[in-house]
Parts: C-alpha cells; structure tokens; sequence
C-alpha cells in the first residue's frame, strides 16, 4: 500500500461488507490512501447507496453475494452476531480465495471459518477507537492503535492498513481478544458510564445536566491526560489516596439518594482506586478504606 499522494497502490481490488460507522470511515480512508475500494455491501440497499456514497466516487453498492466477483480483499465491518452469516454469504458468492478480515475485537478469525474452508486468508483488525459516525471516524482512525490477530496475507494485509493510517499495531493471540476487548470496552464506554454517572450526582446537587457537562470537561479532560502520561497511580488523587474517611462516609451517605446503579459504581471503582492508592502509596494502610467501601457495597446487596 502506497500512503497519500503517492502513485496509487498496487493491491487487489477492496470491498468493504458493511455499511455502518466503520465501515464507511475504513472505506473512505483506504480510498483517499490510494487504495482500491470498488464496492460496499449492506442489508438495506437504500442505506448501502449512501454509505458508497460516503466513501467516494467509483464505489458501487452491492449484495454481500456479488463482493467475491469483484474484489479479492474484502474488510468486513458488521455487528458481532452477523459476522458468520456474512462470512457464509461471501462462501456463497464464490469467495474462494484472497483475504478477509473482520473489524470485531471480541471475536478471533475462527467466525469467518466458512471462507477458510475455501481458502481465503482470514484475520481480525480491530480499530481501538470510539467511532460515533462515518464523519468523526474519518478523523479519529488515523493514527489510532489497532489489534491484528492472524497470520499469512491476512496479517500483512492487515498491517499494510495500519501503516496507512500511521498506526500502531497490537498484535493478539486469539485467545487473548476477551481480555483486549474488556480493556477497550472500561477506556471507552465505561468512561462514558463514569461521565453520566457524574452528572447524575451534578443534577441531584441542582446544576443543570448542560452545565454539569461544561463544568466537567476541564476535569475529565486533565484526569485523563494525567492517567496516560503520569501513569495511573500517580496520578490518582482524592479522598481515597488521602484515606480521608470522613469525607468517604459523608459520599456514601448523599449516595443513598442517588439511583443504584451509580452509588454501585462509587463503591466498585472506589475499591479499584484503593489498589492504585497502594502502589502510589505502599507505606500507607488503606485497610480502613476499603473497609468502609465493602461495608457499603454489602449494603446496597
């Protein structure tokens, strides 16, 4: 693969089999890269139409069937629990040799078994990024980590994208993909958890939900950027780090007005941040901490 700019790239011609987020934003950066994306396949055909659309002039909408007759890679980008079907429906469509990958995390190669039984080289890139539309997806995939698991002309396919993008590669044995995938799910939806939870406590307290969100990015924004480039025990400060038990119970207190499921969370991830206490703190006893944490977890049971 050549990267922008550079004469167009030599590779087989590229279908992409989905229509959704990722999809698109894959497709349209393989194509601005020089790469030859020809066709993209969905369920609603209305909907595949403007996804080709979206990912530039020359790409044709098409059944998941007819990707075999014209491309030799295929990128699928789909739910999770469609990825057999559609490895099936390109098995189908005579998909019998090549490479394919699937963008899933959680699921190793193995789903797409019905076109390694035909030969075709099958392997995962994984994007380890939040893609909330084609738009922000173009944007925030660049230079984004990716997990590649497999081996043969689907690994060097999918390493080939990576470089493209000006990617890092994480590369992932099969039997480690639930252990990734919980990780990108707690960086990303749980954050976004963590948000709303946070916000749920700024309501109670009579700040409206908008302000809250105002008044909370600055914040946010800093702990995060702590946590990656301090590392997180170290950067972790607060009530917990300082054993401030006072103001631990007064929290636990205000929580019972709170829904359950956030006063949950105070708790559960509070005991988490007594273990980053420790390794910031190691001569510190927090055994009184995590006591009152537990006392009230086995309360709210």
């Amino acid at each position: 693969m050549t990267p922008p700019g550079d004469e167009r790239s030599k590779s087989g011609p590229i279908a992409i089999a989905g229509a959704g987020r990722v999809a698109q934003a894959l497709g349209r950066l393989l194509l601005e890269g020089g790469e030859p994306v020809v066709a993209m396949a969905g369920r609603e055909p209305e909907c595949t139409a403007r996804a080709a659309a979206f990912v530039g002039a020359g790409v044709v909408p098409a059944s998941f069937e007819n990707l075999p007759t014209r491309a030799t890679q295929i990128l699928i980008a789909v739910p999770d629990d469609a990825l057999i079907e559609v490895a099936d429906r390109l098995a189908q469509g005579g998909m019998s040799a090549g490479v394919a990958l699937h963008t899933s995390g959680a699921r190793s190669a193995s789903v797409l078994e019905a076109l390694e039984r035909r030969g075709v080289s099958c392997g995962v890139l994984h994007p380890l990024q939040t893609v909330a539309s084609p738009e922000q997806g173009v944007q925030a995939l660049p230079g984004s980590a990716f997990a590649v698991v497999g081996s043969g002309a689907a690994a060097d396919w999918a390493l080939e994208i990576v470089a493209l993008l000006g990617g890092n590669a994480l590369r992932i044995q099969p039997s480690q993909q639930p252990l990734y995938h919980a990780a990108a799910v707690m960086a990303s939806n749980y954050v976004v958890a963590l948000v709303d939870a946070a916000v749920i406590l700024m309501e109670e307290a009579g700040i409206d939900r908008l302000e809250a969100l105002r008044a909370l990015t600055p914040l946010l924004t800093a702990s995060a950027a702590n946590a990656v480039t301090l590392t997180p025990a170290p950067a972790l400060t607060g009530p917990i780090e300082r054993g401030d038990l006072e103001t631990i119970e007064m929290h636990l207190s205000a929580l019972d007005q709170a829904p359950r499921t956030v006063s949950d969370l105070y708790r559960s991830v509070g005991r988490h941040a007594v273990e980053l206490a420790r390794r910031k703190n190691p001569g510190v006893d927090y055994s009184a901490v995590e006591r009152l944490l537990s006392k009230g977890a086995e309360a709210s049971e």
